[in-house]
């Protein structure tokens, strides 16, 4: 008799997330637009004292950063609802049931100091907890540590704001979602792309430093910033128009 073998196949968990999306203001559609313009033209603006003076541009650079991510998350992003919001993992009750009924309808948080403190609550984890390991992920990519132990925090503190703080903002510290993060399993949308943008052009930033052009914006963290804020700025249009809804497929 022919033996018939079946293979187990392991299972795959799919993801859950969901692009995120503007908030339905005409202010918000205003600003989403306007706010990447403004990033790039205050990193345009730093660039020469950047060359020259590295730490202390980059120091300077951190405040007005920062206050544009927080505003932008404020007016264009709806904040972290925590996470036992999701229908797709709980079972059919009653109460859970009216979560999912009201989520479709619910509107925009009224309130500007519901918005605010989550926003500032993601300044701080982006500042005490991404910023410290993108700094160890630096060094372990080959950065310089004993000589540029403050060029290399600051670099990352910069990819943190920009990346990071509104990861923060939109998905709060659910494990879930930052599972999700870390498995880069997020759909595009304008905030994910952020991240991958900046990332990404950070590691193509380090391209230029080896090549013998003898140049003084050749030298550390200079392209790295600059890869990181270029990319951050076209990922962010792509995630949230040619990209949004796409996942990073790994064959």
């Amino acid at each position: 008799m022919a033996e018939t073998t079946t293979e187990a196949k392991p299972r795959k968990l799919l993801p859950i997330s969901q692009p995120i999306s503007v908030l339905p203001t005409d202010v918000a559609r205003i600003y989403t637009h306007i706010h990447p313009i403004l990033i790039l033209s205050l990193y345009y603006l730093c660039f020469p004292s950047l060359v020259a003076d590295p730490v202390t541009t980059l120091k300077q650079a951190l405040a007005p950063l920062a206050h544009l991510q927080i505003t932008y998350c404020v007016v264009c992003l709806p904040p972290s609802k925590g996470s036992s919001t999701s229908p797709s993992t709980s079972s059919a009750t009653p109460k859970k049931k009216k979560v999912t009924f009201a989520k479709p309808i619910a509107k925009p948080p009224a309130s500007l100091k519901s918005r605010i403190i989550p926003a500032v609550f993601s300044l701080f984890l982006s500042l005490s907890l991404s910023a410290p390991l993108l700094t160890v992920i630096l060094i372990l990519f080959g950065a310089p540590l004993t000589t540029h132990f403050w060029h290399n925090l600051l670099c990352a503190t910069h990819i943190s704001l920009l990346g990071v703080l509104p990861l923060f903002y939109v998905h709060g510290v659910d494990a879930r979602m930052w599972r999700e993060i870390s498995g880069a399993c997020l759909p595009f949308d304008e905030v994910w792309g952020g991240l991958v943008g900046s990332i990404l052009g950070a590691w193509l930033g380090a391209v230029p430093i080896p090549l013998d052009w003898d140049r003084e914006w050749q030298k550390w963290p200079v392209t790295i910033v600059t890869g990181a804020y270029i990319g951050w700025f076209v990922f962010r249009y792509a995630g949230g128009y040619l990209l949004r809804g796409k996942r990073i497929e790994f064959d």
